[in-house]
């Protein structure tokens, strides 16, 4: 499942559990019963879909919910809504949704970052060789014509053997950041191994589908 889809069933399931809670605060609850906890579970989910603001105001919209759920049940006193207990509520509430909020952030940065090392040469910062592959193959699944540029670095080895391959690794990175001000959109630049044991690589551009 994509994750933005994932994200909005997450979003949409919050929002009927908070409607759930509510609804049957307002029919069940009584005192000591303490339905009114059951809002911390759409106050986890919609951070976890939307991140820490939305966990934040996932909080407020909680503790606002519990405060008008109290005022409409007949069956519990309205004096207790202007209370400390109302305030630790709206805290304890947003305070969750905004950890929550803030962990579901960070996890998706730690996947981004954790997708792009696996998608990215280390060295140039462009496509790696199973990337390529992926892409080579998918553009002759579709059918349709493309062209594929495929280059070498001429003199590499040379440049490692005088200068050192800290000087080479420098020119990679100068002919990368060259060749990827050249593409165009959803043209493709990858870095492919060369020959075993050698610190050669070969850069090749898979340029968009004509």
């Amino acid at each position: 499942m994509p994750a933005a889809h994932h994200r909005r069933l997450l979003f949409a399931v919050a929002l009927v559990c908070y409607a759930l809670v509510f609804t049957s605060f307002v029919l069940i609850e009584k005192p000591g019963l303490g339905l009114g906890h059951f809002f911390y579970i759409p106050v986890a989910l919609i951070a976890l879909a939307c991140g820490t603001q939305v966990g934040f105001f996932g909080g407020a919209l909680a503790a606002a919910l519990y405060a008008l759920a109290i005022l409409i049940t007949p069956r519990l006193p309205t004096r207790d809504i202007l209370t400390y207990a109302t305030a630790i509520r709206f805290f304890t509430f947003s305070s969750c949704g905004t950890l929550i909020g803030w962990f579901a952030n960070e996890h998706r940065r730690h996947l981004e970052q954790l997708r792009d090392l696996a998608e990215r040469d280390f060295l140039t910062g462009i496509l790696n060789t199973r990337v390529f592959d992926e892409a080579l193959s998918r553009r002759c699944a579709a059918g349709t014509p493309f062209v594929l540029l495929l280059g070498d670095m001429d003199n590499l080895k040379a440049v490692n053997d005088t200068h050192g391959h800290t000087a080479g690794n420098a020119e990679l990175r100068r002919l990368a950041d060259a060749l990827g001000r050249t593409l165009g959109p959803g043209d493709e630049l990858a870095r492919v191994g060369g020959t075993a044991g050698r610190r050669r690589r070969a850069a090749r551009a898979l340029p968009e589908s004509r």
